[in-house]
């Protein structure tokens, strides 16, 4: 049996004793999509996959920098950060490849919160939505796309240079390049292997433009299992960097320089009882169905209520700006690249949308929530979108419904006052995710930032 072949708990224990593995790899994603596990014990683990798994729950009530949260009311210091439940889920077993066994790899498992915590839990807040789309008679595929930037840097050098002055892994502007990706070949098909390995399967891998930036495009699947496999991917594009003395970022935008680093993503929707499409209508301009049109005109109108699930950290806004890729209103259009909204004409089964405002930082679990959650409240609603953009997005004026917020506070308090997203993802989870938004942005404005200090430290 393969690790990709388990499906039930039986499988499991049965495979982790073939391979004569004495621990296995566990994890859980936090609330800012973050892997967060550690090795476990044959026994320990056989335990668990029958009985449950209790993970500390600080893993929900802290940051990316592992600072406790002052403003939730889920877990705290005033809870005494008790122990959650964790569910294994045999059916994201996965080889490590370069984690070698006695007979096989290292087998990784993924694990969801139970119990209280699975009102917040990012994994289980995607899993209601989609239980939402069968509900409504629809199964979802989802694509994403990540652009990030590699550098010749180390954790040592990169905090040793202060962040600055970093060494990128290759010089200039050079998308689409057939000479770097042949230079740096080696690199690249150990990627690409390792995705093949790890079930995250690769569509496309290219150059960007800007120095060291690649963009890779996951192969299509079930919106479930491909939040699993983005979040996957981008942890383990980072430990692969690492592991050939690299580093990768997914931040959103890490120098005024260059361009920001998006995570589109790419939705349809089919009819559950024969696999159709209920995007495509060949009768309709653009191919677009009602349902589609529908679903669409959800997205719009919700993402300025859901902005903070699509750019999650104060860093996320520095690349909304004009000419940069990431669109500042919530505009759609057929085939054009300045919209949030890009509405992708083809055949039955290419007929999608894609979701162009999000950041590479976000959480791939609550990213997809979003777009799918939102384009399912304009199919329930009947909500009819608004007219088509033409052209360039950036120099046309729109309506000040469509405007999103432009910083995190904002799109924390218009998340808290979303009666959608509190029907869609439920009361608790809108209250602990903006409080941590907040919390969020309150620690940037702690501190004096470069440019503040070039600007007024003289001067002023």
């Amino acid at each position: 049996m393969q690790a990709r072949e388990v499906k039930t708990i039986a499988d499991a224990i049965a495979l982790v004793e073939a391979r004569r593995l004495t621990h296995v790899k566990v994890a859980v994603s936090d609330i800012d999509g973050i892997l967060r596990g550690k090795y476990m014990s044959k026994e320990k683990f056989v335990s668990s996959l029958n009985s449950g798994l209790s993970f500390c729950n600080v893993v929900l009530g802290w940051d990316s920098n592992d600072q406790m949260y002052d403003n939730v009311k889920y877990t705290g210091w005033h809870t005494a950060y008790p122990d959650a439940q964790v569910r294994l889920l045999p059916d994201t077993c996965r080889d490590v490849p370069f984690e070698p066994g006695p007979d096989g790899d290292m087998l990784f498992f993924l694990g969801e919160f139970t119990g209280d915590a699975e009102a917040i839990c990012p994994r289980t807040v995607l899993r209601r939505v989609l239980a939402k789309a069968g509900e409504m008679g629809f199964d979802a595929l989802a694509a994403l796309e990540y652009e990030f930037f590699m550098f010749k840097e180390t954790p040592e050098s990169v905090r040793a240079k202060g962040y600055r002055d970093l060494q990128t892994w290759s010089p200039g502007y050079f998308g689409y390049s057939t000479l770097r990706n042949s230079v740096n070949a080696e690199f690249y098909h150990e990627l690409l292997q390792l995705c093949e390995r790890m079930d995250m399967r690769i569509e496309g891998l290219h150059t960007e433009t800007g120095p060291g930036v690649v963009e890779a495009a996951l192969t299509v699947d079930e919106a479930g299992a491909m939040a699993d496999k983005a979040l996957l991917f981008k942890t383990f594009v980072k430990v692969l960097a690492q592991r050939h003395g690299l580093m990768a970022t997914f931040m959103a935008k890490w120098s005024h320089d260059y361009p920001g680093q998006s995570g589109h993503i790419h939705l349809s929707l089919r009819n559950r009882k024969d696999r159709s499409s209920v995007f495509y209508d060949a009768k309709q301009p653009h191919a677009m169905s009602k349902t589609q049109r529908h679903f669409m005109a959800g997205m719009q109108r919700l993402m300025p209520e859901f902005m903070a699930l699509y750019a999650q950290t104060v860093n996320s806004y520095s690349r909304m700006v004009p000419g940069y890729w990431a669109p500042l209103d919530a505009t759609w259009g057929v085939e054009n690249r300045t919209t949030a909204l890009r509405l992708i004409s083809g055949s039955e089964k290419s007929q999608r949308v894609e979701v162009r405002i999000g950041s590479a930082d976000a959480n791939p679990y609550l990213a997809l929530a979003a777009a799918l959650g939102s384009g399912l409240e304009g199919v329930a609603q009947g909500w009819e979108p608004e007219p088509v953009v033409d052209g360039n997005a950036y120099t046309q004026k729109f309506p000040p419904a469509l405007a999103l917020p432009l910083t995190l506070w904002e799109s924390a308090q218009r998340l808290k006052a979303s009666t959608a997203a509190r029907d869609l993802f439920g009361d608790a989870f809108v209250e602990h995710y903006a409080a941590t938004r907040e919390w969020e942005e309150r620690q940037f404005r702690r501190h004096v930032t470069d440019w503040e200090l070039a600007r007024y430290f003289e001067i002023i």
